[in-house]
């Protein structure tokens, strides 16, 4: 099933994000650029599941977390941002094998903070929805 995924998200254009640390546990996690909105994606393995079977909500919170902390790294055009607060509201439960997307949307950028939101989706069905604010971080040497 992952491999078939995987080959439907690379025939769509999406590439793999480069990642290390505990990130590279979760994905791989995906993106690609439709119209200049960011979106991305992650293949639900049986290494996300929870006791009962379904995708765990901490992965959910990961991946929501993950893509619009990107999309505010993208708009700030700074390299260094930190999670201050992330709200999710899981919806439905996602089933394992499943690809879940993201389309993170800025509501509002100030020199310090961004507000991100998005829904964690499957085609059109909502598993989750998520608000953050990523607080700016100086560049140090």
């Amino acid at each position: 099933m992952t491999d078939k995924s995987a080959e439907k998200l690379k025939a769509s254009g999406w590439t793999i994000v480069e990642t290390s640390g505990f990130l590279s546990l979760v994905g791989p996690l995906w993106q690609r650029v439709v119209s200049g909105e960011h979106e991305y994606a992650l293949i639900t393995q049986d290494k996300h599941h929870n006791r009962r079977g379904l995708v765990q909500g901490g992965v959910l919170m990961t991946f929501a977390d993950r893509a619009c902390g990107m999309t505010a790294r993208f708009v700030s055009g700074r390299p260094k941002l930190a999670t201050v607060q992330l709200d999710t509201h899981f919806v439905e439960a996602g089933k394992i094998g499943e690809i879940l997307t993201s389309k993170p949307r800025v509501l509002r950028s100030t020199r310090s903070l961004i507000f991100v939101s998005t829904e964690v989706t499957v085609d059109k069905r909502c598993i989750a929805m998520a608000s953050g604010v990523f607080k700016i971080l100086r560049n140090d040497p």
